[in-house]
């Protein structure tokens, strides 16, 4: 029995420890090891891989997808689609679905504003598919967008999506309106190349990601409370990095802790995604060893 726990640990390490491919930037000896299920960095100006670890592997990426339901959203406002004064009516689904959210009350209207906040700062699922099933009339339409779109980009066959939040479908099959066929896969470099696509074309999205907070609806009418941001890596958050202006993170238990960032850094943008931590705190620690191998200590507490 205990040799077969043995082999266990040693497998879950082995798919934990990675290293990158020994062609990016530095020579592989010169990188950390990562406790992460894939960990890349891409120059979001040059398209210049520094880091691949892992990086074409499809994996769960949780609430990281959301940057595609924030870039449709997006696309929607700048071409007259959706006005951020919009009023949108939250529906049952969009009022009980699990995981991170708003507080959203079935039958309540909120603003476009209101929810992209929430949704953008505190990652809540209520808020993404509200915005969503307003957006294409269903959460499965506008699915079929967010695939569409991913083609679209350029992002390779082995990303899917399969709803607007990144929770597994098993946490939807309950709701007959959910989009629950297939669950959301992403490989490591989409997911860089979803953030830089999303980050160049709509670069008012940082007026969202920066904010430490976004209000959300209290329990009483009438009332607000502060929905906190779940980037950590903010400036001024417990992990605050110089040069972050977001992006995302993502956590599910499939998927791990995941982190997508951003960061500006002698007037060029990085993007780095971290994926499959064992810890919220992991995340935000791997990306800060990767940044420290990239560009030393003295470019990364902030």
């Amino acid at each position: 029995m205990k040799r077969l726990l043995l082999v266990a640990f040693i497998a879950l390490v082995a798919t934990l420890t990675i290293k990158g491919n020994d062609w990016l930037g530095q020579a592989e000896a010169e990188w950390p090891e990562f406790q992460a299920k894939a960990v890349v960095m891409l120059n979001a100006d040059t398209g210049e891989w520094l880091y691949a670890g892992n990086g074409d592997k499809a994996l769960p990426p949780a609430s990281m997808s959301k940057m595609m339901t924030e870039l449709l959203i997006l696309e929607d406002v700048r071409e007259g689609r959706l006005r951020w004064e919009d009023a949108v009516e939250a529906s049952d689904y969009a009022a009980n679905v699990p995981g991170a959210e708003m507080r959203l009350k079935a039958g309540q209207s909120y603003t476009v504003e209101e929810l992209f906040a929430a949704m953008t700062v505190h990652s809540a699922n209520d808020a993404a598919v509200a915005l969503a099933e307003r957006s294409a009339g269903s959460e499965a339409e506008f699915v079929e967008r967010m695939n569409a779109k991913a083609r679209e980009i350029g992002l390779s066959k082995k990303t899917a999506f399969g709803n607007a939040t990144g929770l597994s479908r098993q946490d939807l099959l309950a709701f007959a309106e959910a989009s629950s066929a297939k669950d959301t896969v992403m490989t490591a470099k989409d997911v860089a190349l979803l953030a830089r696509h999303l980050i160049t074309s709509f670069p008012e999205i940082v007026r969202f990601t920066t904010e430490s907070a976004a209000p959300g609806p209290g329990e009483n009418a009438g009332e607000t409370v502060r929905l906190q941001t779940t980037n950590e890596m903010l400036p001024g958050q417990r992990f605050g990095t110089a040069g972050n202006d977001g992006l995302k993170t993502g956590y599910t238990e499939s998927a791990g802790y995941c982190f997508t960032g951003s960061f500006l850094r002698g007037g060029e943008r990085y993007i780095t995604v971290v994926m499959g931590t064992e810890t919220p705190e992991a995340r935000f620690e791997e990306t800060a060893k990767l940044l420290d191998a990239a560009w030393g200590k003295e470019g990364t507490p902030g």
